[in-house]
């Protein structure tokens, strides 16, 4: 089997709305390999996007869920409960940031996760309205793609959004946007077009993902948390990217000195079998009548099951840690081929959830091109990266946080190889 035989089937019988970053098809993986149908080996600098932080097939993942399989595999919590569940909810409750009795909601993906965070806002607080901000990712369905500030290809051709939702500039030093300009973004908002009494939420990502890893600077999300107490507004933190161990501590909310009243959480937390979770102030929580969420697949037992070893993997193998050294690393050797590479104009991002800006050096301007050229030839080479960012500029490194030390560094000098060649054109 080749891979552009696969190809042209896919063409035939996928919809064209399902993108593609590679046309390389996935025989078998592990750790931080893949290898594809055609026998080619590639190391992985993608993760699932941020979903195998533990690593392709981590051995104490695959054990969990093999038991579980031989228990079973589906009842719905909701008709046939089953205790892990629960544990994995007291678990959760315990590790996400915030001094306050919290409860947990399991559901089946990021996008839902955020779905249900406003569900709760708005039954809690009686209030329709939700602030997001401008470059964000909060998933595909109409609620995540209305809060989602990124038109194309996420919204465009699509229709009406959601009512009662708001953008603000995210602070993007880089491109000049401060904290002072979202916080004044807000300020304009209230008093143009929206009552703060009738907000019921602010969302954000502590890094945005999609958007180009932009980390949001302490004083905005301090300045976001004082806002929300004066008006009484639910603070939500999307976690999805940024969760279990990626930026270097267990929840990237770690690191602000505050808490959000609610937290959004997928993709590194079932390392790499579907479950997703929102957890939050228990008063806020208890909101909603039985039967106003969950759903049929919500916290399925192969999931949880999954979650429970991915935990026990971060604590045991101290991937936090981990992931602040690979990162540091990562960053040395991106600021070394800063030297002789003026198209780089921006090196940032917390733990192992790092990112490289690419601009034209003559004009400043976001370089798409130059970016695509160093993501296809370290694909020639064997590195899989993936782009972002609002203007596509932007690649963005996410391994899983367990790569073996020589899987790294044979990845660090792809990496420099593949700039160079960009270069050349």
């Amino acid at each position: 089997m080749k891979n552009a035989d696969v190809a042209l089937r896919r063409t035939d019988s996928i919809a064209r709305g399902v993108g593609m970053q590679t046309q390389i098809y996935v025989d078998k993986a592990l750790n931080s390999e893949i290898w594809d149908i055609e026998g080619n080996r590639y190391i992985d600098f993608a993760a699932g996007i941020a979903v195998v932080n533990t690593g392709h097939r981590h051995p104490k993942v695959i054990e969990a869920v093999h038991k579980q399989l031989e228990r079973f595999t589906h009842t719905c919590h909701q008709v046939l409960p089953y205790e892990n569940y629960i544990h994995l909810a007291e678990r959760l409750n315990a590790i996400v940031p915030g001094d306050f009795d919290k409860k947990t909601v399991f559901v089946t993906t990021g996008a839902e996760a955020v779905e249900n965070a406003i569900k709760v806002a708005r039954y809690a607080t009686g209030r329709p309205a939700v602030i997001a901000f401008g470059g964000a990712f909060h998933g595909r369905t109409f609620m995540g793609m209305t809060l989602t500030g990124k038109v194309e290809p996420y919204k465009k051709g699509f229709g009406a959004m959601m009512p009662d939702v708001y953008h603000v500039p995210f602070p993007q030093e880089v491109h000049h946007i401060s904290t002072a300009d979202a916080m004044a973004g807000i300020t304009k908002l209230f008093k143009a077009d929206l009552d703060p009494g009738r907000v019921a939420a602010i969302i954000f990502e502590p890094v945005q993902g999609e958007g180009g890893f932009y980390p949001a600077p302490t004083d905005l999300v301090r300045a976001i948390r004082a806002l929300c107490d004066e008006h009484g507004i639910v603070m939500i933190a999307d976690e999805v990217q940024t969760g279990f161990a990626r930026t270097g501590t267990m929840f990237a909310m770690e690191g602000y000195g505050v808490a959000a009243d609610i937290t959004t959480m997928a993709k590194g937390l079932g390392g790499g079998f579907p479950i997703a979770a929102l957890t939050g102030k228990a008063s806020l929580m208890d909101a909603a009548n039985p039967g106003g969420l969950g759903g049929t697949y919500g916290g399925s037992p192969i999931g949880i099951a999954a979650a429970h070893a991915v935990l026990d993997v971060i604590e045991e193998e101290q991937l936090c840690a981990r992931a602040n050294e690979l990162g540091s690393r990562l960053k040395q050797k991106l600021e070394s081929i800063r030297s002789t590479t003026p198209e780089i104009s921006d090196i940032r991002g917390p733990g192992f959830m790092v990112a490289v800006e690419f601009a034209n050096p003559a004009n400043h301007e976001p370089d798409a091109g130059f970016t695509n050229r160093v993501k296809n030839e370290a694909q020639k080479r064997g590195l899989i990266l993936l782009t972002c960012g609002v203007y596509g500029n932007v690649v963005r490194f996410l391994a899983p946080i367990t790569i073996p030390d020589a899987h790294f560094t044979e990845a660090m000098a792809i990496l420099e190889d593949s700039v160079a060649a960009a270069q050349k054109g």
